[in-house]
């Protein structure tokens, strides 16, 4: 029956797309390899089939390989949980001019203070 899945996948996904669309995002391939992962594919097996899939779009080999490896882990959310970034910050005049009067009444003021 995984067989005829696995058919029925790649035919579906080479079939109705054009090469642009073949493009798929992460969770849809962490989603086509969580497919074959049970099946015991080894991680280049599983490469391969997303690059006959995806053409020059397919994700890299190391890729595949940390994904399978989560999946070993017991990993298995499709989720990719959101990462911290650089703080978001304002700038407008009247900020900078609040601020440039601040440091002009006391230049021993701390950023702290400022903020």
């Amino acid at each position: 029956m995984c067989r005829i899945a696995s058919i029925f996948l790649l035919q579906w996904l080479k079939g109705s797309m054009s090469s642009k669309a073949r493009n798929l995002n992460n969770i849809e391939t962490r989603d086509v390899i969580k497919f074959f992962f049970p099946q015991g594919k080894a991680p280049k097996e599983i490469h391969a089939i997303l690059k006959e899939i995806s053409g020059e779009y397919a994700p890299l080999y190391a890729t595949v390989k940390n994904w399978v490896a989560q999946f070993k882990r017991g990993d298995f959310s499709a989720y990719v949980a959101p990462r911290p970034g650089r703080f978001k910050t304002v700038t407008t005049p009247e900020i900078t001019d609040e601020t440039h009067e601040l440091i002009l009444e006391d230049r021993w003021i701390s950023a702290k203070s400022i903020a």
